[in-house]
């Protein structure tokens, strides 16, 4: 994206959601289900898990260093029947499901820079707490935020959370009894001069009963889903599309193989912004892929709410071991209010993006992540997450000259 977004008469941007069902998404909380038992009970525990899952089992693997002892069966398998595969007949069954794991310690190399930074082991006298604990790699990550939505969040990949957590509840109540986990949804928005004018196509695929008919299927989820969660106005003109091909019998991990940190774009900002690469969920805090990340959206929430610019994008890259960020930059796509030079100082002056400074700021040791598995790790205002909070929008507001404001998260 360049700065012509705001320029251009007519963009059309896409973003796409899962279920918790999809195989890939499973697989996520799986993973995050597994941090979390872990860090329950011991928050410095190391923590790198993956997981695969196929027709008939998860398999779990990865680096962990803990002195927690986690029923790897248990935690997969309450997952599994939480998300709603409990049938054999859909494929998949938390109760039959084979569980495999291979895991072991994280590398000594990389505890090394993680446990004494290249700051602490460089310095000859006394070092700051914040400089103690060095990167856990190396790699850039990126946040963003516009005012487009109440959450910050492009509306594209907002509306299409909006429907697949509607297809969620509207299964989970039984309000539509056929319905199965797994489903996606598509997301593509007209934008006229960077304002969203309407919606040009949805796409809503659902796993379902056998015995259900297209017509059923098409109507219901239009009726129920589409049309309860996408604002009315800008319905106009819109192409619908319900399953597409016609049928969605078989889903799931029977259907295609599952893997940890596959849908990178969904837990972020649904392509609208750029993505350093780095997944999420299964890692604890030391890696930066996750806690950087969530540093950098923190920054750019609160920076758009405090009026400075309209849509931002925040860039921070680190090396591995060390603390400090290798680099912090900032794109503005021409919205900034103030000088973008400025943005900067406030950024670098009021932000601390060393990890163990964005550990004890967020209190990121916590059991806390099995949630953002699912509907993405930003813009969640059904959570209270401390990167979501807007805890600096007054000091960057009074410094840059723009006086104070109400601001609701």
């Amino acid at each position: 994206m360049t700065t012509t977004f705001t320029s251009s008469p007519s963009l059309l941007l896409t973003s796409e959601s899962v279920t918790e069902g999809h195989p890939d998404k499973l697989c996520d909380q799986v993973s995050d289900a597994v941090l979390d038992a872990i860090l329950q009970q011991d928050p410095m525990a190391r923590v790198a898990c993956e997981a695969a899952a196929n027709t008939g089992f998860v398999f779990i693997l990865g680096e962990i260093s803990t002195n927690a002892y986690v029923d790897l069966q248990d935690v997969v398998r309450r997952t599994v029947r939480d998300i709603g595969y409990n049938d054999s007949r859909i494929g998949f069954d938390w109760e039959t499901c084979g569980v495999l794991s291979s895991i072991k310690e994280q590398s000594g190399d990389i505890a090394i820079g993680v446990n004494s930074s290249y700051e602490a082991r460089a310095a000859s006298g006394e070092v700051e707490q914040y400089d103690l604990v060095g990167a856990g790699d190396q790699g850039m990550m990126i946040g963003f935020a516009c005012n487009e939505t109440d959450e910050y969040m492009p509306l594209t990949i907002t509306l299409a959370h909006r429907l697949v957590r509607r297809l969620a509840a509207v299964r989970k109540s039984e309000e539509l009894t056929y319905l199965r986990p797994d489903g996606k949804s598509q997301v593509t928005v007209e934008y006229a001069y960077g304002v969203p004018k309407r919606i040009e196509a949805v796409v809503v695929s659902t796993q379902h009963d056998p015995e259900v008919s297209e017509e059923t299927i098409r109507r219901d989820i239009e009726a129920l889903v589409i049309r309860r969660e996408c604002p009315a106005e800008l319905l106009q003109d819109t192409k619908i599309f319900v399953n597409p091909t016609g049928r969605f019998v078989q889903g799931g991990p029977a259907s295609d193989a599952g893997l940890t940190g596959r849908k990178i774009i969904v837990d972020t900002y649904g392509g609208i912004a750029r993505h350093g690469g780095g997944a999420f969920s299964g890692k604890d805090p030391t890696k930066v892929d996750r806690s950087g990340a969530y540093a950098a959206r923190h920054v750019a929430k609160n920076v758009v709410a405090a009026g400075l610019a309209d849509r931002l994008e925040v860039q921070v890259s680190y090396a591995i071991g060390v603390a400090h960020p290798t680099s912090i930059s900032i794109e503005t796509f021409g919205t900034e209010h103030i000088p973008t030079t400025e943005i900067e100082r406030l950024v670098s002056k009021h932000f601390d993006l060393r990890p163990a400074a964005i550990i004890d700021r967020f209190e990121l040791r916590r059991p806390i992540y099995r949630q953002t598995a699912t509907y993405g790790h930003f813009g969640r205002s059904d959570l209270d997450l401390p990167w979501e909070r807007l805890d600096r929008v007054d000091i960057l507001r009074a410094e840059a000259g723009l006086g104070s404001m109400r601001v609701v998260k």
